[in-house]
């Protein structure tokens, strides 16, 4: 492993720790919801309505992890643990694609 790529990975788990304060910074500031992350309950209160296009999709995906959290209600340190295994989560994926994509891409050059 380079140095470049340690400090690539370094970076990368510090950004995963960091996760938590998503959820943290919101609720210290009653802040709401993170920008861009409405439902459509949030976005009909901030524009007066939903549009029938995200009405009709509003359903077509939902997330493994909702709300990055792990089972129902969590109180505060089991959401805080688990933005962070959402986060470490969502770095492994992202590095294996990545991987997996360069390998194919090596193979046939």
């Amino acid at each position: 492993m380079t140095a470049f790529q340690k400090k690539l990975w370094v970076g990368l788990i510090i950004m995963a720790l960091l996760t938590p304060l998503g959820i943290i910074l919101p609720q210290k500031f009653n802040a709401g919801d993170a920008w861009g992350e409405w439902g459509t309950d949030t976005l009909e209160k901030l524009l007066g309505y939903v549009p029938e296009g995200l009405k009709k999709l509003t359903d077509l995906w939902k997330a493994p992890l909702a709300d990055y959290s792990l089972g129902e209600n969590p109180d505060f340190a089991r959401q805080v643990i688990s933005y962070i295994i959402s986060g470490i989560l969502g770095i492994a994926i992202v590095g294996l694609v990545i991987y997996v994509i360069s390998r194919l891409l090596v193979k046939k050059s």
